[in-house]
């Protein structure tokens, strides 16, 4: 039996994909913790029983905790380093350190963007694994080559963190562990010459799927088998920008309602529409709560409702896209920041989607993608190979392996 510590930021979307994986190695027999910021939402995502250690998170308050929904490029970037990257890695430290030395793991996984993990490892000599949950990391760092200046910068916050928080003579990328990375895509999405810079430390699970909490307040009987049906969300950390993307959605899809229908993830209720189950039938006449058409939820059961959808639309997030793809449904991508346009390129250049431009993109332009991704047969197609790769991959099982391997244990009967 060995123990596994996961270090995860308090983000969604970097918790989900190690859920599988941590509940994969707690049926083989190992000891599972987690070190987070917010061990509520760990234990909302991973289970009330999940142990996690708690961590300072960065202190940000006014406008310094709010980034502008202006910010683009560069300067969301320098935003989400210098605002948020490193003074959350400043304050997990010493919740990491505390966690190591409590739990004493043989084996640390740290998230891609919780340097604290990689880097409070490296001091204490503890092996480590990168959990890459977003593989836009790869390309991204191959593109700083033709970026000196932001390489530069990043270069000098890296090795400024590890002067107060690491081990000031290691070299370790704290994004890449030099033990094992892991990799929640295949390269028939990323692109196979992605990563070539990490070697053969690599693994490539693809996603790692998990059974999640959800309401049961959901309306399944709503779904008209006879149209198709599309997903329209934006995840969960881009409500203060979606109101009017969100609008052009809508009023795309009524137009096509004689063949289409559709739900969409409205969590900050910007479209003025969330309805009770009990206005579900309490129309007005302009139609401005759910109906037989568009249904807007605060939050849907993203998992199972991809199984019965013809299309996604979306931020192009990449646990979205993974997991659209994993049940073979092609998408439209509207990257906004962050690593999404990396994404959407990946989508598109697999051939398994189209990309349209968040901040301009009117109803009739966005109705001709979705109609394109959905009667094209090339997108689906595309959509399946992904699918296909994916699901050979291994998913949490897979990244079970690897880490019982790192951690010197022989793989359990349950691996093969």
């Amino acid at each position: 039996m060995s123990g596994f510590l996961f270090v995860v930021p308090p983000l969604v979307g970097h918790i989900n994909p190690t859920v599988g994986v941590a509940a994969e190695l707690a049926a083989r027999g190992h000891r599972v913790a987690w070190a987070s910021a917010d061990p509520g939402l760990v234990r909302r995502l991973a289970g009330d029983e999940a142990v996690v250690f708690p961590c300072a998170g960065p202190v940000l308050t006014g406008e310094d905790g709010v980034r502008p929904a202006e910010l683009r490029g560069p300067e969301a970037l320098k935003f989400l380093w210098e605002r948020f990257l490193v003074p959350l890695a400043d304050a997990m430290a010493p919740g990491v350190r505390a966690a190591i030395g409590e739990f004493g793991p043989d084996v640390v996984v740290a998230d891609q963007q919780a340097f604290a993990g990689g880097l409070v490892a490296e001091r204490l000599r503890v092996p480590w694994a990168t959990s890459s949950t977003t593989s836009a990391e790869f390309t991204f760092a191959d593109a700083l080559a033709g970026m000196p200046k932001v390489a530069d910068w990043l270069d000098t916050l890296l090795h400024d963190l590890r002067g107060r928080i690491g081990d000031p003579s290691g070299t370790a990328d704290p994004r890449f562990s030099p033990h094992l990375v892991l990799a929640f895509s295949t390269p028939e999405l990323v692109g196979s010459g992605a990563g070539a810079g990490a070697g053969d430390r690599i693994r490539w699970v693809g996603p790692s799927m998990a059974t999640r909490p959800t309401s049961a307040d959901f309306p399944w009987t709503w779904l008209d088998p006879a149209r198709a049906t599309l997903l329209v969300t934006l995840g969960t950390a881009n409500t203060d920008v979606g109101a009017r993307f969100l609008a052009e959605c809508r009023d795309a899809l009524r137009c096509r309602a004689d063949r289409m229908q559709a739900v969409i993830v409205d969590p900050a209720n910007v479209l003025g529409a969330n309805a009770d189950l009990d206005d579900l039938n309490d129309l007005n006449d302009m139609g401005e709560k759910d109906d037989k058409d568009v249904l807007i939820r605060s939050s849907v059961p993203q998992l199972p409702l991809l199984e019965r959808v013809d299309a996604v639309v979306c931020h192009a997030g990449h646990n979205t896209v993974c997991e659209a793809l994993w049940h073979g449904v092609p998408l439209v991508v509207a990257p906004i920041r962050d690593d999404q346009p990396v994404v959407a390129g990946q989508v598109v250049d697999a051939g398994a989607g189209i990309r349209v431009r968040f901040g301009r993109v009117t109803a009739p332009k966005l109705g001709a993608a979705i109609d394109a991704v959905l009667h094209e047969p090339g997108y689906r197609a595309a959509a399946e190979r992904i699918r296909t790769a994916f699901r050979a991959a291994g998913g949490a099982r897979a990244a079970a392996t690897h880490l019982e391997e790192l951690a010197g244990a022989t793989p359990s009967k349950e691996a093969t």
